[in-house]
């Protein structure tokens, strides 16, 4: 091994295996009883047992607080006003706070252990979300790695926005002891109440990926969170410049189904651009090619990045976002209704994504998008 790397990896192993006794002696040494969590001023009032994160805590009293990445501290959806004093914010919570949010003693729920009686505050509408009951009625392969996943509702129904997303409830299994929760766009129509669609790609050494993609079974009972996020449709004229790859296309599908049967914001024309690295990895185009012949202010835009001669590609090629550059350069229509971004996809695509739409005249305020992590 490079000696210079020697020292470095030493400290991370050592800091990994001090967090984890720690973290186990807390657990066994610390035992904090019954504590009341005071939420909006004593609006609701929960006794709760101490030692857990909020996060979770408050999940078990059925108030939901969004978690795309289930409770790792990676996505920072999770905040919440603190009103008790819980001590100085950690430095898993820095990256994800502004000073403004700091000031107001704004935290991550996932990083605040319940250890006294809290004070917090949260907005009203987490009340009316709700842990769905379902069974998996059908599960069809897209690509070779993303998979959609049908799931019939068992004790209601769902209403939701087109562009909010879910919390699939992942059992244990194998190695993992402990259920998780991870975050997916429905890419169902809202007019289907009974029924939850999800499109989710295999990440490597995925929780909940792996799970979907190697042991879920149609029939199996699930559970769902929901529905979460401010992703959506604006009302407003202005021209959707709408961007995905892979799974992203999950919020679009139910988006522009709804839009189409329900002939809601007639003024805004649409723009879709999809971006994937070789036909393989291209799906849902017949039914998007269908879409664009009968709904005249649809525009599809699909594009390979790395398509082989043997595929006989017609569309465009290229990196998605030097494709989105050119054609609002060059084809998108400018008019006085101006333009609004609208983007799904890795966080990477979507900062590259984000500068492009700047450089072509679209404000930050304008640009709308669910980063998951």
């Amino acid at each position: 091994m490079n000696p210079i790397l020697v020292g470095p990896l030493t400290v991370a192993g050592i800091s990994t295996v001090l967090a984890l006794i720690i973290a186990v002696l807390d657990k066994l040494l610390n035992n904090y009883g019954e504590v009341e969590i005071s939420i909006n001023g004593g609006e609701k009032k929960l006794q709760v047992k101490g030692g857990s994160p909020l996060l979770g805590t408050l999940a078990a009293e059925d108030i939901f607080v969004p978690s795309a990445c289930g409770g790792r501290g990676t996505c920072g959806a999770c905040k919440c006003k603190i009103v008790s004093d819980v001590g100085p914010h950690l430095p898993t919570e820095m990256p994800f706070m502004s000073q403004k949010e700091i000031e107001s003693n704004i935290h991550l729920a996932c990083q605040v252990k319940v250890r006294k009686s809290l004070d917090i505050e949260l907005p009203r509408e987490l009340f009316s979300i709700k842990k769905y009951k379902s069974h998996v009625e059908k599960i069809r392969d897209l690509t070779h790695d993303i998979k959609e996943v049908l799931f019939s509702l068992d004790d209601g129904e769902i209403e939701f926005v087109s562009g909010q997303y879910v919390q699939l409830v992942v059992p244990p299994y194998g190695e993992i002891k402990e259920s998780v929760q991870r975050a997916y766009s429905m890419s169902s129509a809202p007019s289907d109440s009974k029924h939850v669609e999800l499109l989710i790609r295999l990440v490597p050494g995925g929780i909940a990926t792996t799970y979907v993609h190697k042991f879920l079974k149609e029939g199996e009972a699930i559970e769902l969170v929901g529905p979460f996020g401010e992703f959506r449709v604006h009302d407003t004229p202005a021209a959707m410049i709408c961007v995905a790859g892979g799974s992203g296309m999950a919020p679009f599908k139910s988006i522009f189904h709804s839009l189409h049967e329900t002939g809601a914001f007639p003024e805004k024309d649409i723009w879709y651009f999809f971006g994937a690295r070789t036909s393989k990895d291209m799906f849902y185009l017949d039914d998007l090619r269908e879409l664009q012949a009968k709904w005249p202010r649809f525009h599809l835009v699909a594009a390979l990045s790395e398509p082989s001669p043997e595929e006989h590609w017609q569309g465009d090629t290229g990196l998605i976002t030097d494709v989105l550059d050119r054609y609002l350069q060059t084809k998108v229509q400018k008019n006085d209704k101006g333009w609004e971004g609208y983007l799904c996809g890795s966080p990477g695509m979507i900062n590259a994504c984000v500068n492009v739409m700047k450089k072509n005249g679209i404000t930050e305020d304008k640009i709308y998008y669910d980063k998951f992590a």
